[in-house]
């Protein structure tokens, strides 16, 4: 392959110079300002040369990885690309995904704490992961030992969707127990990296995962933590970013929860069942809601969404809702909304009162008189 002088614009097709923005390393914001500005743009003379000068072997490694059925790469400038991430000034300039991109937009909460966690604290875990899903949310967390693991094998169980988002390549599970984890989550959620497939583990790449959990949730929980916790550098991360953080406090005697009560001191809010983590987020549910457009397939939408098709597709949602439950898959096919735009849309009704949700399946609430709320 031929390479363009640093003087020159690389001309490059559009998923490989999205794989070489990706992997050349340097500040995010000149990237990302790239695959805005789109073809034609033309990079600084140190970009254009991290551009060219990204390892042949690595490139054609991620190509290898993605021509295998259910990987993806979504580049900053992919309309599928999560937008409560993409509002996040660090925000990565590609994800690599195993499994399915549009539960990147499902409205989530992220579930966190310690890997050594206490068997209460699995339980706990485990007990929200379940009641959040059958609430429609999907569950994130970081496929680490302890609570995070807990959180993701429960909303499988329960037939709910989770995000884990990796430290590693999305081809390598961290903790190396945690592969037959992994599998479950790609084919029935998504595992998310920033960092190409064949990235091992590295101490500064947990951190930075930890930001990307914190941005693409509603708002994280803290299950169990001790003082010095990357579940802390998590909470603090999405406060910065404006979304809500809770903590469950536990015993005094417990060195995992002791990080959970100095969340508490510093303004989280204290919540001992699922629900209050439900009336937490219904604020920023409700203006996900309003603003969540699904993702292009197979055409992009104009820039804007009019009123007039928002309300639309709220029409077609209270239409296809009845007295019965009814499953995600059953709405998508009778509205012809992506079940991650028909999610954010449920759970603002949920909030609102209009809707019910029991295991998974969705009706509308009635009042007394048989009356439609």
């Amino acid at each position: 392959m031929s390479v363009a002088s640093p003087a020159s614009p690389p001309a490059f097709p559009a998923l490989e110079a999205g794989l070489r923005l990706a992997l050349a390393g340097g500040p995010r914001a000149p990237r990302r300002a790239l695959l805005e500005a789109g073809a034609g743009a033309f990079p600084d003379p140190e970009l254009a040369a991290r551009l060219a000068a990204v390892p042949e072997p690595l490139l054609e490694r991620c190509q290898a990885w993605l021509a295998r059925p259910g990987h993806h790469f979504l580049a900053w400038n992919d309309p599928r690309y999560p937008p409560l991430l993409r509002q996040c000034p660090d925000a990565p300039v590609g994800l690599f995904v195993a499994g399915d991109p549009d539960h990147l937009w499902r409205p989530a909460v992220a579930l966190v704490g310690s890997r050594a966690a206490s068997a209460g604290g699995r339980d706990n875990a485990r007990g929200f992961a379940q009641a959040l899903c059958r609430a429609g949310l999907a569950v994130a967390s970081g496929m680490a030992a302890g609570i995070d693991g807990a959180a993701h094998a429960a909303a499988l169980d329960c037939g709910g969707v989770t995000v884990a988002v990796l430290g590693t390549g999305p081809d390598l599970p961290y903790p190396r127990h945690h592969a037959g984890l992994m599998e479950r989550v790609a084919a029935d959620g998504a595992v998310v990296s920033e960092h190409p497939p064949g990235t091992p583990p590295r101490p500064a790449h947990f951190p930075a995962r930890n930001r990307i959990i914190a941005a693409l949730a509603l708002g994280t929980v803290v299950v169990e933590a001790a003082l010095r916790s990357g579940a802390l550098i998590t909470a603090r991360l999405a406060a910065e970013y404006g979304r809500e953080v809770f903590a469950l406090p536990g015993s005094i005697h417990n060195p995992q929860a002791r990080g959970c009560h100095r969340l508490i001191r510093d303004g989280a809010q204290l919540v001992e069942a699922p629900a209050e983590v439900l009336a937490g987020i219904a604020s920023l549910a409700g203006r996900l809601a309003r603003e969540l457009a699904p993702p292009p397939s197979p055409a992009p939408p104009g820039p804007h969404e009019t009123a007039t098709g928002e309300r639309d597709d709220h029409d077609k949602l209270w239409k296809a809702l009845g007295h019965d439950p009814i499953p995600m898959d059953v709405l998508a096919e009778r509205t012809g909304l992506t079940p991650a735009t028909l999610s954010s849309m449920l759970l603002a009704m949920e909030l609102d009162g209009r809707v019910v949700v029991e295991h998974g399946r969705y009706a509308r609430r009635f009042t007394g008189g048989g009356v439609a709320a």
